[in-house]
């Protein structure tokens, strides 16, 4: 807008040139003005370039103070909201959406702690996959924070009370302990040893020593073989006392983690129809393990399917206030609207004829989505290098954008003109975020923890997006600018008065 405004201010000026240079004079005008400059002093020059500085300075001041507040340029501004309209410009900016109810913001302020830490449902496998990467270009793609948290999981998970009784659970009890990926592995192979029926132990060898998905998913099917035996056994003593119950609790995580990771692995292989059975099924068997999100494992092999009728299911069913939000939601949410008008959408014919109903819905997705999660769109924009996702995320935060854009790049790249509207709509939306952090249109008030998390979950070689911290507007660069030029100008008149005489007086000749 800000441009529009000068254009137009300068072709007025050059109409206004045109049309009144006779009756007004204004050659003789300016051969005046000439001479009058030609007569000045250094210390009238000196004095207005310190004046113009100081100017310029509390320009600069001010803008940058408005900024701080208020997260928007004063200027850019007041250009947008008064100077635009007069020009004939139509303000494009999406209408900001409802708020939810205040009884239902608040509810979902409560549920949701600061800055908790999920199991990502799509993290890779270590050996086939983060090994590999490490393997070819030398740097380790997992944090030791990280890899502590599965480690931590892996105790929850696959332990139990119980454990003593059996001599092969007592070695993989000490084995998710280890520290050195060798010493686990040999821990399995021991275990496997004492009993050949032991699931964890093809859980670990699975994850860690299968150096490809196919080796990783034959382990796999021995740990579902033993998983289903062990499953069946503790299912018929659960109610005998407290400790048969905690085994049966352990024996359920192993099976759902296991068939969990036999879809991915079929995933993997190109198998997406087997894969998504496998998913659908384990919903249908363990309805009560939704914090597990394996919905979301669904969402993306559907993605790849284009079966976006079942997509849109999926997300009737999961997209509630009531459950925890995520950026795989809000954006696949953003995508399905955005595949509606993505391939005829055209800025400049949006902005003449406006917005039509369904690309205000779209817009709205967008802006619902960027909300939930500011760090997503430079990732699909490919604005900002991808890394190999961490094995744990922050929802929010950067490490959850890392890992939704790895998955979910080529879904957005696969709708013709999608990443072209969220291009046109998202740094829009984005200045419509609500600044400063404690306020909150759709959902709780961003944390202000993420960027200490993210950097614990992410490599060191990766660029951590940090969230509020928005660019600085060009008005502030131009007012900048502005001050610090004049403010040289202003030190070499005072240093050097007699040569910038000469100097602008040979300007004012030249103009």
């Amino acid at each position: 807008p800000w441009a529009r405004g000068l254009l137009a201010v300068a072709a007025g000026l050059g109409l206004f040139y045109l049309v009144l240079r006779v009756p007004l004079r204004l050659r003789d005008s300016l051969a005046a003005v000439t001479v009058f400059l030609s007569t000045l002093t250094p210390k009238f020059y000196f004095a207005l370039t310190v004046t113009s500085s100081f100017i310029s300075g509390l320009i600069f001041v001010f803008e940058w103070w408005h900024f701080r507040k208020y997260g928007t340029s004063f200027i850019e501004q007041v250009s947008v909201s008064h100077l635009r309209p007069l020009i004939g410009g139509v303000e494009n900016s999406p209408p900001a959406p409802a708020a939810f109810s205040a009884g239902e913001n608040e509810t979902s302020r409560q549920n949701m702690p600061e800055c908790k830490v999920w199991r990502n449902p799509l993290n890779l496998f270590r050996g086939a996959e983060y090994s590999r990467y490490m393997w070819v270009t030398g740097k380790e793609p997992l944090t030791y924070y990280d890899m502590n948290l599965s480690a931590q999981d892996h105790q929850n998970f696959f332990t139990c009370d119980t454990d003593a009784l059996r001599p092969s659970d007592t070695v993989m009890q000490k084995a998710w302990r280890e520290r050195n990926p060798q010493a686990r592995i040999k821990a399995a192979h021991q275990a496997l040893e004492l009993n050949n029926d032991c699931a964890t132990a093809y859980v670990l060898l699975a994850e860690e020593e299968a150096t490809t998905i196919v080796d990783a998913e034959r382990y796999f099917k021995q740990a579902l073989k033993a998983g289903e035996m062990i499953y069946r056994k503790s299912q018929n003593c659960h109610s005998q006392s407290p400790q048969h119950e905690a085994q049966l609790r352990r024996d359920t995580n192993v099976l759902v983690y296991v068939k969990r990771r036999l879809a991915m692995c079929a995933r993997k292989l190109g198998r997406i129809r087997e894969a998504v059975k496998m998913m659908r099924d384990l919903m249908k068997e363990f309805p009560l393990l939704s914090m597990l999100n394996i919905h979301e494992n669904l969402l993306e092999a559907l993605l790849e399917l284009q079966a976006y009728a079942d997509v849109q299911a999926v997300l009737a069913k999961y997209d509630d206030i009531s459950l925890p939000k995520s950026a795989a939601i809000c954006y696949t949410a953003a995508l399905l609207k955005a595949r509606a008008v993505s391939e005829r959408f055209s800025p400049e014919t949006a902005s003449k004829r406006g917005l039509s109903t369904a690309e205000i819905n779209a817009v709205e997705a967008i802006h619902r989505a960027v909300e939930f999660n500011p760090h997503v769109p430079k990732y699909l924009l490919e604005m900002k290098s991808l890394v190999l996702p961490p094995e744990h995320i922050l929802k929010r935060g950067d490490s959850e954008a890392v890992a939704y854009a790895f998955f979910h790049l080529q879904h957005w790249k696969r709708i013709e003109g999608a990443l072209n509207l969220l291009h046109c709509t998202w740094e829009g939306t984005f200045r419509m975020i609500p600044y400063p952090l404690e306020k909150g249109h759709l959902f709780y008030p961003y944390p202000s923890c993420t960027e200490t998390a993210d950097r614990e979950l992410l490599p060191t070689f990766h660029e951590v997006s940090v969230y509020p911290q928005k660019e600085l507007p060009f008005f502030i660069h131009f007012t900048a600018g502005l001050c610090s030029f004049s403010a040289m100008l202003a030190l070499l008149t005072h240093q050097f008065p007699e040569l910038m005489v000469v100097f602008a007086k040979a300007v004012s000749i030249v103009s």
